[in-house]
This record gives structure tokens, sequence and C-alpha cells, in this order.
């Protein structure tokens, strides 16, 4: 190769090795936007979760808030007293060594979320409910089954305390 065709390589490799360190410090930070924790590269309108559950049942209209509520009391009723509530996931939960249920308010209904281990042993209980591997979910329009929601949130601590027995 002559030494003219050795120089036109060696700027284009030069080019291409300036290009990717550009690149490169693009994408560790140099010349990245500033996001807050959550948010998307880009999103500038990122949403910002609630911080408590009361900020999150101040954002639910009716008739969520009304049936996420009654939700709500009926989990306290039967969690132990040390249970504490917290924002995890963006949704409310009630914490006791470790999460033991969510619970969540959409626009037509109401969600539990204890351990898919937990609905499947209440399987033939939930037959009338929309159900997915680890979520229950129950319709706004209709009643609570605040029985069965004792029963499924009393089986979830007494998974939670067996696994911590070990």
């Amino acid at each position: 190769m002559s030494a003219i065709g050795r120089k036109d390589v060696s700027e284009r490799m030069k080019r291409y090795w300036m290009a990717r360190r550009n690149a490169s410090k693009k994408y560790n930070g140099a010349a990245m936007k500033n996001t807050t924790t959550g948010a998307r590269r880009g999103d500038s309108k990122a949403k910002v979760g609630p911080s408590t559950v009361e900020d999150y049942l101040a954002g639910v209209p009716e008739p969520a808030v009304t049936a996420l509520k009654k939700l709500r009391e009926t989990i306290r009723s039967v969690v132990p007293r040390e249970a504490t509530e917290v924002i995890s996931y963006r949704m409310p939960a009630f914490r006791y060594n470790g999460v033991l249920v969510w619970y969540a308010a959409f626009s037509n209904h109401v969600s539990l979320f204890p351990s898919a281990a937990v609905l499947a042993a209440f399987k033939d209980d939930l037959a009338g409910f929309k159900t997915s591997k680890g979520t229950v979910q129950f319709s706004t329009d209709k009643p609570l089954p605040i029985a069965l929601i004792k029963r499924i949130v009393k089986a979830r601590v007494e998974e939670v305390e067996r696994k911590k027995r070990g």
C-alpha cells in the first residue's frame, strides 16, 4: 500500500474512533440531560408517582375511590398492627416483613395484588372475578366480597410469616 493510501486509511480510522468516543461520552453522561428517578431519557413530562397513600387516594376519581377506601379498610383490619402503608411501584401497599399486598384503582375496577400462590389457593372462590397470575379485579359497580378479601389477605400474611421462619 502506498504512503498516500495509508494516510487516507489512517484519517478514516481516526474519524471513526473520534465518533465512537463522542458517542460514548454522550451515553456516559457528558452530553445527557439530567433526569429524575423513574424518568425515561427524552421524556420531559415523566410522571412522578404519589409519595403517600393519601396522595394516591386524592388522585382517584369516583366511584373507584369509594371502593378503594373500602378495600384499604378491609385489608387494614386483618394485617398485623406492625404493618405499615407504603407506596411501591406507584401503588399503595401494606408492608410487613416485605410487601404483603398491593392494591390499586382503575377506571372500572379495583385490584388486589397478593401473590400468585395465594390466588391459586383461592382459585375456586375467585371463579366469578377476573384474575391473572398475581392479581384479582373487583368491579366498582358491585359490592366488594369483604369476607373473601379478608381470607386472601390472612393467607398472604401466613405465607410471609412462613417464609420468615424459614
